[in-house]
């Protein structure tokens, strides 16, 4: 293995070892029973202050369709989001923060 493989190699290891402690903060911070996926679809509708359909967030964060159906229905069950048809397409949701999911 070469000086720069071995490099790299440290550096991801050093890369993933901070994003490990990162989320495990993380969810000891966060309210009971919200979890990170929860908090960090929470965090992007509040910080880009824009109304998302479903199916974009799924493929914001590389995940399946029916994953983010399930963390839409427990943040909307929360009272954080709020989901609305959308007046262009009558077959889709747009989902938005609420102010509680503001707050939190």
């Amino acid at each position: 293995m070469s000086d720069k493989n071995g490099l790299a190699i440290t550096l991801f290891g050093e890369i993933l070892m901070a994003d490990q402690l990162a989320r495990s903060r993380l969810s000891k911070a966060l309210p009971k029973g919200m979890e990170t996926s929860h908090f960090s679809v929470l965090n992007h509708l509040a910080n880009t202050r824009r109304e998302r359909a479903p199916a974009q967030l799924a493929r914001i964060f590389h995940v399946t369709k029916g994953a983010m159906t399930n963390t839409v229905k427990r943040l909307e069950a929360r009272g954080l989001i709020r989901v609305a048809d959308d007046p262009g397409d009558g077959r889709r949701k747009l989902l938005a923060v609420t102010e509680a999911g503001r707050a939190l």
